[in-house]
């Protein structure tokens, strides 16, 4: 397969508008145009892993954390990053990652994948995002106003939290006259035409807006597509940091770590004074502790994350238990989020998870 045919799938689900300021996501190394056979999965990319796709012949790493974050001025193998660059080059081995990305999505992202595995029901973004949403209003002769909401649909446009394929719709009447250059599909060149038309507004996120006018274009029947979009400071439901979720049945709060413990399969729990019960679970994987005020806010009874240091546990302020299972930990099954998002798609197409331990950090018990 063409390595851009396997991007096209990840970032279908994750788009790469969805990665923070800071992030690097996408392919670091390696040329979209290459042909791929088969593709290891992994949290990080290590030298290790880089020897493990050697060796388990893949020729593609898909990565969770960027193994580039600041910009290499060399190429010398002075340290681990431009060791683990120098040998996938060496070895011809493509390296594509998707983080931040994945993690702000309501569906198929990393938040998700660890709320399944809590067995958290009736989930939501925990913060979700401002202002990536757009209104687009379109115009259409009333005879083909089904095909363009269809058209629309189909880019990506319409979807409202749980709801898919929304709309507001309006008939009116619309006038335009055509200049010399121009050839109407409706109308006569250089004569005033009235006409029956739909008024159709839809949502959609800014990621996608290019999709839309594309399916647009194709469905649209004037020379000339009349159509505005505007910005919205609205809330994207489907789209932000941090997820919600809502336990089967209620936890006693002094059984809760262990729980997390065992579900994520972690070595500790680091937690801070138990509250009664937990039914309301706040989770981020990774480094959530910037979401720990959202989370009191959000009415939530406990909060996952990982990498929370000392000061920050005091932010609990007792209401909240905070449970902090590791960064590793919260993100390890990453990996099966890949291969579901790639088997969906390319089902024949080999990929294999990484026994490499990348977890740099070790507990003594």
């Amino acid at each position: 397969m063409k390595l851009f045919e396997l991007i096209e799938a990840i970032e279908k689900v994750a788009s790469p508008a969805l990665q923070e300021d800071y992030d690097n996501s996408g392919l670091l190394v390696g040329s979209p145009q290459s042909d791929v056979k088969k593709a290891l999965l992994t949290l990080d990319t290590t030298e290790a892993v880089v020897e493990e796709a050697v060796a388990e012949g893949c020729d593609l790493i898909i990565t969770h954390h960027p193994i580039i974050f600041k910009g290499l001025k060399r190429l010398n193998g002075s340290d681990y990053v431009e060791r683990v660059v120098l040998a996938a080059i060496k070895n011809n081995i493509a390296i594509y990652a998707c983080h931040t990305n994945l993690d702000n999505v309501l569906k198929q992202g990393v938040n998700s994948k660890i709320a399944s595995k809590l067995g958290l029901r009736d989930t939501q973004i925990l913060r979700p995002m401002h202002s990536e949403l757009i209104k687009m209003t379109v115009f259409t002769p009333h005879t083909h106003a089904d095909a363009v909401r269809e058209s629309l649909f189909a880019g990506g446009a319409g979807n409202v939290g749980n709801y898919d394929e929304c709309s507001f719709n309006l008939h009116g009447q619309g006038t335009f006259r055509g200049g010399e250059n121009t050839n109407p599909v409706i109308g006569n060149r250089g004569k005033r035409t009235t006409l029956d038309e739909q008024r159709v507004e839809v949502l959609l996120p800014k990621n996608r807006f290019k999709q839309v006018m594309d399916s647009l274009r194709k469905a649209h029947p004037y020379e000339e597509i009349a159509y505005y979009a505007s910005p919205l400071e609205n809330t994207w439901q489907d789209a932000g940091s941090g997820m919600l979720g809502v336990l089967k049945k209620p936890i006693q709060g002094e059984y809760f770590p262990a729980y997390v413990k065992e579900r994520l399969r972690a070595e500790v729990v680091r937690f801070t004074k138990p509250v009664e019960w937990v039914r309301k679970v706040a989770i981020c994987g990774g480094s959530g502790a910037f979401l720990i005020k959202n989370a009191l806010h959000s009415g939530a009874d406990a909060y996952i994350t990982g990498d929370v240091k000392y000061h920050e546990f005091f932010d609990a302020e007792n209401r909240i238990m905070i449970c902090d299972p590791g960064h590793y930990e919260t993100e390890q099954f990453t990996i099966e989020l890949f291969a579901e998002i790639l088997s969906e798609k390319f089902p024949n197409f080999a990929t294999r998870f990484s026994h490499t331990y990348t977890n740099p950090i070790y507990y003594h018990f």
